[in-house]
């Protein structure tokens, strides 16, 4: 996806985290769950870090050198400043529409590990978003091991994909959706595939109405997306597929244990939201064979 060079795209929304060092800090019960989660994401266990000890927590500094399209196009940071001002502005109308009460949320960059309001993270751990400070954590070394590790094509649109799919969760903690899933179950039909490939359609949802998003001024933030960019986004949602990461990493793919979804899932309703907006994105109503 390419910004519209005029477009004004200051989030104030992202922020950069200090260098932290020391054993990260533990969690509680979300945390154990979300690492679980993030786990089968990256097929590492990473539960331990739900443990004791403490770590320096280094200073939040707001992105502000983000102030135009042509800044977003040109940079990784403001590409993701960028990104989340059109997000931000996307959801905020769309979620109001719908009759609930939004509110937005912000992106951490950080850097080697630190603290969350789901327990201690690290850059192992991949971009993710804690339902507890509300917040979408990023390590921006993942967009590189996104193609090196897991394959993606690359371009813009795979790096907006991932950011696209943090804000889901966002916008499925703050419409209740969150509420009272079982997150231990895995498997075809589990309540954490359908919540992940739920996000994937939201990114998609956002995706396909991204050239109608207007900054203050009435400029769109995006130019209209291009076939090319839609399979670099599809490359992404592949990349990050169960049964992708489980063969690579294993060379066996074992259903029962996925937690995310196939890639072909992930594809799937990346589309269905692209091509229909959030109203596709029934991922709790439809039965395990239509998931």
């Amino acid at each position: 996806m390419t910004f519209n060079d005029n477009a004004r795209t200051n989030s104030g929304k992202v922020r950069r985290r200090g260098r932290t060092t020391g054993v990260v800090a533990g969690g509680g019960g979300v945390a154990v769950i979300a690492l679980f989660l993030l786990s089968q994401f990256l097929g590492v266990d990473l539960t331990g870090l739900a443990g004791g000890g403490s770590a320096q927590q280094g200073a939040d500094e707001v992105v502000t050198e983000c102030q135009s399209g042509a800044e977003s196009n040109a940079t990784l940071t403001c590409r993701i400043d960028g990104a989340v001002d059109s997000l931000d502005t996307y959801w905020s109308a769309t979620l109001t529409d719908s009759g609930v009460a939004y509110r937005p949320a912000e992106v951490i960059l950080f850097s080697d590990q630190t603290n969350t309001g789901c327990g201690g993270a690290t850059s192992a751990t991949g971009p993710f978003y804690c339902p507890a400070d509300e917040l979408i954590y990023i390590d921006t070394t993942f967009f590189d091991e996104l193609q090196s590790r897991f394959g993606s094509s690359g371009g813009p649109l795979s790096q907006m994909y991932v950011v696209a799919h943090e804000w889901g969760h966002h916008v499925q903690n703050v419409s209740g959706t969150m509420n009272g899933l079982d997150l231990q179950q895995s498997g075809p039909g589990s309540d954490g595939i359908r919540l992940e490939v739920q996000a994937d359609c939201f990114a998609g949802a956002w995706a396909g109405a991204a050239a109608t998003i207007v900054d203050e001024s009435g400029t769109p933030f995006l130019e209209p997306v291009t076939d090319a960019q839609v399979a670099d986004a599809l490359s992404a949602a592949a990349a990050v597929g169960d049964d992708r990461i489980q063969a690579a990493a294993t060379g066996e793919v074992n259903p029962e244990t996925w937690t995310h979804g196939s890639s072909e899932q992930r594809q799937r309703w990346f589309l269905a939201g692209y091509n229909g907006g959030p109203e596709a994105c029934n991922t709790f109503e439809v039965s395990e064979a239509e998931l």
